[in-house]
């Protein structure tokens, strides 16, 4: 007889975010960025920038959207080595080092991926919807910041599922 497959651990902290939730942060950054501009394009980081690219530019009326591809985490779950995929085409990282580039990405977590980045684009504007304690200041602009320990689960990685409770046991 053929045991039952493992669950999957769950992380001691989960933080979902719903697309409603995200948009709202998203709109919010917007908001923020417009006083930091005027930017000349968009470069997102894929590929967790991409939602938040294309609501930024909207809000923004950017565009210029141009991406750079980078791998770094592995079954959803572990941040392995980097690998860029996929680099910024020429027309923008010659704007002087990316000077009225904006760079996002959705979150930034330890920052190796922001690192890699910065040094494609010195001078750019970086900017996540969330962002962990690592990374924090590796980005200049930002709207939530969560706990070093959590995952967040993006609308776009989750299905309807149940979801326990905060506290272990807790009755409802």
């Amino acid at each position: 007889m053929n045991a039952a497959p493992a669950p999957q651990a769950i992380p001691e902290k989960a933080f979902p975010v719903s697309w409603d939730q995200f948009h709202r942060d998203a709109r919010m950054l917007a908001w923020r960025l417009a006083g930091s501009g005027p930017f000349s394009s968009i470069v997102c980081i894929t590929r967790g920038g991409l939602v938040p690219a294309a609501i930024i530019a909207r809000e923004l009326e950017l565009r210029m959207i141009e991406t750079v591809c980078i791998a770094s985490y592995h079954n959803y779950t572990d941040q392995g080595g980097l690998q860029v995929l996929k680099g910024i085409d020429h027309v923008i990282t010659g704007t002087d080092g990316g000077r009225g580039v904006l760079v996002l990405d959705d979150l930034v977590d330890t920052g190796k991926t922001v690192k890699i980045v910065r040094d494609m684009l010195p001078n750019a504007h970086f900017a996540t919807v969330y962002a962990k304690p690592l990374g924090r200041p590796l980005v200049d602009t930002f709207i939530t910041e969560v706990s070093q320990d959590s995952w967040i689960y993006f609308p776009w990685d989750m299905g309807f599922a149940f979801q326990p409770p905060i506290m272990k046991g807790a009755a409802g």
